[in-house]
């Protein structure tokens, strides 16, 4: 009876140790981030971000989600389904301004740029595409739904004075779908706005038998920036950027950021850019448009939306003067 009536003691002791144990260890984070499609380069970044800040970052679970992109990623993050997203400068700016595709302003806050994305019209030869208005009673694709892409390519065609539900055959894919319904001529041309290179733009350029064809669009950024402000810069797609381009595309793009919304912290914001700046190296090695990540282009003057204050703590540290 005395044996037992110890042990019972000694069981509640351990118990009550390991009680306090478990009360006593800081509970897991999550950290849920809004990537992209799988054949664009917010995926592969995105996947390479959540790897690191689960690597830096005490006590913490990031994950990267597949999306249909920036539209998607925005609505995301206003309804608390994700933490961080990928997303352009000109869509962020609708979100911010609560017009398009956005009912009411949305408050997103900028954690860091990262690179710019260019806008590229994709065809192959054979298809009679030689110029911008040659897209007319063409087959096209105009992006994923929920993307930056089909967004800016509704801005292209309406600035080219074609419309989007008569002048062309339209259908939804993501880049990688685009490529390959390219390649197996199901669409005459695609739409997508990505950093360069693109593995699904060269996984086509490199198809034995397919030579790749990147359309100009210079001319449309005047009357784009005269409607919608400038939420785009000047850009060359050069030669041989991908298989088989032998010429300079001449259009524009869009900078890319990771956003939050106001809901996030001022610790999380901080110790989230402070891991994105130190560890820079780890996500070079997953894509090299993470070399553009640098404290020179953290700036207000051109960022769609403000700079989290946790953000803006660390680059002032840094040396930098957003």
């Amino acid at each position: 009876m005395k044996w037992t009536t110890f042990g019972m003691a000694l069981l509640g002791i351990a118990c009550a140790a390991g009680g306090a144990t478990a009360q006593d260890k800081t509970p897991e984070k999550t950290i849920a981030i809004a990537t992209g499609g799988t054949g664009g380069i917010f995926y592969p970044l995105g996947g390479g971000l959540a790897n690191m800040l689960s690597k830096k970052l005490d006590h913490t679970q990031a994950t990267a989600e597949v999306t249909g992109g920036s539209v998607d990623n925005i609505k995301l993050l206003e309804s608390g389904q994700a933490d961080l997203g990928f997303m352009t400068g000109d869509v962020a700016a609708d979100a911010v301004k609560g017009e398009a595709k956005f009912k009411k302003p949305v408050p997103l806050r900028t954690i860091v740029a990262i690179y710019s994305s260019p806008v590229h019209v994709v065809t192959i030869a054979g298809t009679g595409i030689e110029k911008f208005s040659d897209l007319k009673g063409k087959r096209i694709s105009s992006g994923a739904p929920g993307s930056a892409t089909e967004s800016q390519t509704f801005r292209l065609l309406e600035a080219a004075g074609l419309d989007k539900d008569r002048d062309v055959k339209r259908e939804r894919l993501s880049v990688a779908e685009s490529g390959s319904a390219l390649k197996d001529r199901k669409i005459d041309a695609f739409f997508w706005g990505g950093g360069v290179p693109t593995a699904a733009v060269t996984d086509l350029a490199a198809t034995p038998g397919v030579t790749i064809k990147l359309i100009d669009i210079d001319h449309l950024l005047e009357p784009i920036v005269k409607k919608y402000g400038q939420i785009f810069a000047p850009s060359v797609i050069k030669a041989g950027s991908y298989p088989g381009q032998t010429t300079d595309s001449k259009g524009f793009a869009a900078w890319n950021q990771v956003m939050a919304t106001d809901k996030m912290s001022d610790e999380s914001a901080y110790a989230i850019t402070r891991a994105i700046f130190e560890n820079k190296a780890e996500l070079v090695g997953v894509h090299k448009e993470a070399q553009n990540i640098n404290l020179a282009t953290q700036t207000t003057a051109e960022s769609p939306a403000p700079y989290h204050p946790g953000t803006l703590k660390y680059l002032k540290e840094a040396g930098a003067r957003p």
